[in-house]
């Protein structure tokens, strides 16, 4: 059965996005056809907009979704029509070193669904019935979606799907970061470059892992104000080089530092605001030319780390139902992560507003 539906698609690099009708092809084997209940706007998706991440075009943008399994494909048994899900945009083979060794993130056949399913062929055309790639192999920024089986994570359905969707990424990346690769402990000092959607997540990561001492520094007023909602315990206004004052208000400097952003120059500055011993942990995606210059001397004699960290170096089948457990325990802010909701006609707005900084998280309801 083919399904007509709207989509929001990328035929040219920093163009608006196009809103269009698009055909969606039945689900093959190992496959699932979602309905879409939501979809976040994700700067990863505005990374594909612009040509940071160099994916072939024209493209179905969308990749942090949640909705409900419309029809399976053959060999699909975890998954039945009326099911709701959370999509996960990396591919987990299970089979290769890193899967094996639990951490999916890394998997080395991540590069098989890109741009389409699994099977390797597209499922999605567009009106003239020419063949459209979709977005880290999910393209849920469209009311229908033809994805591999292993791209879904099934959740309570209680839970909202605008909120659960958020967990698909920008959530997930910022906490994963503070739990899975820095391992934050309690009574510490924290430092958050870039308070968007995947900063404020690692903020709330830091206080549920019980950090003493969270800053937030951003170039923007209005985002340390919503960090603060978020557990932030101080702020810094990024005008000047900010590491005298990140030493001052610690004592020496953070414990731990998170680029969330995705820039060169601040993950150094993040690296250079670290105590002895410290971790900084770069989590924004930065320009293939982009680079980060440290002074090797600090290595050796201060013993500090700089590292990065994919989709929080998570398990998906592990942290998503970890997330959610959180929100309904009233740990885990996702409701007010939302600053606005978006029609899918309303996508190129949606888009604009995040490249202006205006959000902590848009999300397009279908």
């Amino acid at each position: 059965m083919v399904r007509q539906g709207k989509a929001a698609i990328c035929r040219e690099h920093n163009k608006p996005v196009t809103v269009e009708e698009i055909a969606l092809d039945a689900p093959k084997r190992g496959e699932v056809t979602v309905k879409l209940g939501a979809c976040g706007v994700c700067h990863s998706d505005l990374s594909a907009i612009n040509g940071t991440i160099a994916l072939p075009l024209p493209l179905v943008l969308g990749h942090e979704g949640a909705g409900v399994v419309e029809q399976v494909g053959e060999g699909v048994t975890d998954l039945a029509p009326g099911d709701h899900v959370i999509f996960s945009f990396i591919y987990m083979c299970g089979k290769c070193r890193f899967c094996v060794a639990g951490r999916p993130v890394l998997c080395l056949e991540q590069g098989k669904a890109l741009t389409t399913p699994l099977e390797g062929t597209p499922r999605v055309r567009d009106a003239k019935g020419a063949p459209l790639g979709i977005f880290s192999g999910c393209g849920s920024m469209a009311e229908y979606a033809t994805v591999s089986a292993e791209n879904l994570i099934k959740i309570d359905p209680k839970i909202p799907l605008d909120c659960a969707a958020l967990v698909g990424c920008g959530v997930t990346t910022g906490v994963g970061a503070v739990f899975n690769t820095a391992k934050v402990e309690p009574g510490s000092s924290v430092a958050v470059f870039g308070c968007g959607g995947v900063g404020l997540s690692a903020i709330q990561g830091a206080v549920i892992a019980g950090a003493r001492r969270i800053i937030a520094i951003d170039t923007l007023e209005p985002k340390l104000q919503m960090a603060k909602k978020f557990g932030a315990t101080d702020t810094i206004l990024f005008k000047e080089d900010p590491v005298k004052e990140l030493k001052k208000l610690t004592g020496g400097g953070p414990d731990y530092a998170f680029e969330c952003v995705g820039s060169g120059e601040l993950a150094a500055t993040a690296y250079r605001a670290i105590r002895r011993g410290g971790l900084a942990v770069v989590v924004g995606v930065a320009k293939p030319s982009d680079s980060t210059s440290v002074r090797t001397m600090t290595l050796p004699f201060e013993e500090k780390t700089l590292t990065g960290s994919y989709f929080g170096s998570c398990v998906p089948r592990v942290d998503f139902p970890r997330m959610l457990s959180l929100y309904m325990a009233g740990r885990l802010k996702l409701e007010e992560l939302i600053t606005r909701r978006y029609s899918i006609a309303e996508a190129p707005q949606a888009f604009a507003d995040l490249q202006a900084g205006k959000n902590a998280r848009g999300v397009i309801v279908f």
